[in-house]
């Protein structure tokens, strides 16, 4: 019984070693201006706020929405195979992705899905 009370105590104590350890190691003293300031759409943000914004970066910021709620749309469709008709199943998969298809097709004709510009 004091065996193991001693034997944990000092597997705690390595571990709390080993811990703050790795604190002190993986400390950063580099710090870069670059790294330190945030990403503010493609334009510094420690100059004018008065600079124009480009919409070229809120199309991308939108149209990966729109890409990732339609995917969160696409997961309970996949679980519904094995609860209803197959048949009904069929026709909203092929509706829903019909709807999906068209509106890349229309970011297509519209170029928003050219990333030179």
């Amino acid at each position: 019984m004091i065996l193991m009370l001693i034997l944990s105590i000092i597997i705690m104590l390595i571990v709390n070693i080993m811990m703050m350890l790795s604190i002190i190691l993986s400390k950063k003293t580099f710090t870069d201006r670059e790294k330190s300031s945030p990403f503010e759409c493609g334009f510094d943000p420690k100059s004018s706020a008065r600079i124009p914004f480009s919409l070229h970066f809120f199309l991308i910021t939108m149209i990966f929405l729109i890409f990732d709620v339609e995917i969160a749309l696409i997961f309970p469709i996949i679980k519904l195979f094995k609860l209803v008709n197959f048949m009904i199943w069929m026709k909203i998969s092929f509706f829903f992705i019909f709807i999906l298809l068209l509106g890349l097709y229309h970011e297509w004709n519209q170029n928003m899905l050219n990333w030179t510009i």
